[in-house]
């Protein structure tokens, strides 16, 4: 088993034990099983799944690091949402915000990857509300 720990800045979101899970990181997806190498990474948004038992759960994350450590798996998120908090509307709201401020972007780098991040975190709320 792997302790999974996910925490965001307003509260301890998850503490289980858990069979796998699937993390968006930087360089992409990053399936982690029991006995996994050390592991230091930030986070992308995206979606993240875990499983214990057979089920699957699912839920949004962005921004922050993960630390995989002798059966660890410790998770400082920005967000951290479950489909049941996700509220649709201020998520397609958000989306269509991003792809607009992207599409006329003249600023700089930096702040278009922030643009970027929100545009990624409203469409990762959209995918597990809709249950995909």
């Amino acid at each position: 088993m792997i302790n999974l720990e996910i925490v965001t800045p307003e509260k301890k979101v998850l503490s289980e034990a858990v069979d796998q899970v699937t993390i968006p990181t930087a360089n992409g997806e990053v399936g982690i099983l029991q006995n996994h190498a050390p592991l230091i990474s930030s986070l992308r948004s995206g979606l993240l799944s875990y499983t214990r038992g057979g089920a699957t759960e699912r839920m949004v994350i962005a921004g922050g690091f993960v630390e995989v450590s002798q059966n660890n798996v410790s998770i400082l998120a920005d967000v951290a949402e479950t489909a049941g908090e996700i509220n649709v509307e201020n998520a397609r709201t958000e989306l269509a915000a991003a792809e607009r401020e992207l599409s006329a972007w003249k600023g700089s780098i930096d702040e278009a990857e922030a643009e970027r991040e929100r545009l990624e975190t409203a469409q990762a709320r959209l995918q597990l509300s809709s249950g995909r």
